[in-house]
């Protein structure tokens, strides 16, 4: 798990990759993209992410969000700090 904070303009980049992805909207409100389709989500909000689905996220309003992958990364800091 991995703890991101975002500054509200922020970008978390369109990629896929091999983890399985639950993210939870800590604080703050984001614009989800997954599979093709955006939701914004909100504090209490999470989304699920299969293997190998695009997925990608805008903050709209500075905010945290808890990343939680299987198998477990290990090249991730425990606290990151997302700006643009």
């Amino acid at each position: 798990m991995t703890r991101v904070i975002f500054e509200t303009g922020a970008v978390g980049y369109v990629h896929s990759h091999f983890y399985s992805q639950l993210n939870y909207v800590e604080g703050g409100a984001f614009d989800a993209l997954v599979a093709g389709v955006e939701r914004r989500l909100g504090a209490g909000d999470s989304v699920y992410i299969e293997p190998n689905v695009v997925r990608g996220v805008t903050c709209r309003e500075a905010g945290v969000l808890l990343d939680i992958f299987k198998p477990a990364r290990k090249d991730l800091p425990e606290d990151r700090k997302h700006e643009d």
